[in-house]
C-alpha cells in the first residue's frame, strides 16, 4: 500500500486532469468514484448502489481524498495530459503500474470514446499474454479487431445479466481448450463486476487442461479450476448458473443445452447457455 500511495504522491506532481478509483472490494458499498478537474477545484462523483453523490474537493485535499478512499478499491487510473496511469493492487496484495499515451489530448473527447468493457490501461493477464495487450497495458495495433471481439463477447454476456444482480455464480465452459476466453471471463466477473464465482473449465485433452491449471495458479484465479471430461454424461454435484461453450462443435453443443436444461436451478434466472465461435490463434 506504501508503494501505491507513493506513486499518487509523484504523479500528483503534475497536473492531474481525471481520477477513476474502482474494482471495489467486496465490503465497500462503493462502486466507483470518478474525479474531474475544474478551473480551480476537483469535483468528484460517488456512485453507490442506487445513487451518485457529488462534492467539490480543494486541490491541496485531492490526494487526501484519494488516500482516504483508496482501501475500499482495488484500481486508480489517473489521467494527466498526456498519459493514462494505471495503479492497480492484487489479490495477493502485490502493487502493478502501467500507463499508455493518451493520443487524444483533449480530455473531453476522450470520454466520449467508445466505453469498451476491457479497458486500455488496465493489466489484463490473459490479454498480455495473448498479445493483444502490452505489459503496461496498452494495446497492440495488430490486434484491435481482436480486443474489440472480446469486448464485444463480454457485452453479450453483461447485456444478459444487467437485470440480475449476483453475489456468486457457479459456472461451466465445455470444451474450454486453451482460447484464454474463460480466463478473461473468470477476470470480468471477479475484476469487473465484482461478483464470486466458481468456475470449471472442461476438456477432452489432458495437456490442455494441465496447462491451464498452470496459467490459472500464475494468475491467481483460485476459484477456476480445469477438468478432463466430456460434455456427454459429465455430472456435477453444484447448483450450475451458466454454461459456456465458447467454441463446441457438432453435437457438442446439444448436449451443453441438455445439460443447460437438466441442471436448471431454482431461480429466475437459471442459466445462461454462450456459444460463440470466437476463435483467437
Amino acid at each position: 500500500m506504501n508503494e501505491l500511495k507513493d506513486k499518487i504522491k509523484e504523479l500528483f506532481d503534475q497536473e492531474v486532469l481525471k481520477i477513476i478509483i474502482s474494482s471495489p472490494v467486496k465490503s465497500s458499498t462503493i462502486k466507483k468514484i470518478i474525479i474531474k478537474k475544474l478551473e480551480d477545484k476537483y469535483k468528484s462523483e460517488v456512485l453507490d448502489s442506487n445513487k451518485i453523490f457529488q462534492e467539490d474537493i480543494e486541490p491541496s485535499d485531492i490526494v487526501m481524498y484519494i488516500f482516504r478512499n483508496m482501501d475500499q478499491f482495488k484500481q486508480i487510473n489517473i489521467w494527466d495530459s498526456t498519459y493514462e496511469h494505471n495503479l492497480r493492487i492484487t489479490k495477493k496484495g502485490k502493487f502493478i503500474y502501467g500507463k499508455s499515451r493518451i493520443t487524444n489530448m483533449n480530455m473531453e473527447s476522450h470520454d466520449k470514446q467508445k466505453n469498451y468493457i476491457l479497458k486500455e490501461g488496465e493489466i489484463i493477464p490473459p490479454l498480455v499474454d495473448l498479445g493483444i495487450f502490452t505489459k503496461d497495458g496498452r494495446i497492440v495495433k495488430s490486434m484491435y479487431s481482436k480486443y474489440k471481439q472480446i469486448n464485444k463477447f463480454l457485452e453479450i454476456v453483461d447485456d444478459a445479466l444487467k437485470n440480475y444482480h449476483y453475489d456468486k455464480l457457479n459456472i461451466i465452459d465445455f470444451g474450454c481448450g486453451r482460447s484464454y476466453l474463460t480466463f478473461i471471463l473468470y477476470y470480468y466477473f471477479t475484476h469487473i463486476k465484482n461478483i464470486e464465482v466458481n468456475m470449471i473449465g472442461l476438456d477432452l485433452k489432458k495437456n490442455v487442461i494441465e496447462e491451464c491449471n498452470k496459467i490459472t495458479e500464475s494468475y491467481g484465479y483460485n476459484h477456476l479450476k480445469f477438468e478432463l471430461g466430456d460434455i456427454n454424461g459429465y455430472e456435477t454435484k453444484m447448483n450450475v448458473d451458466m454454461v459456456v461453450t465458447l467454441h463446441a462443435c457438432d453435437t457438442a453443443t446439444d448436449y451443453a443445452l441438455y445439460n443447460a436444461i437438466k441442471w436448471n436451478a431454482k431461480r429466475s434466472f437459471p442459466f445462461l447457455v454462450v456459444n460463440m465461435r470466437l476463435i483467437i490463434k
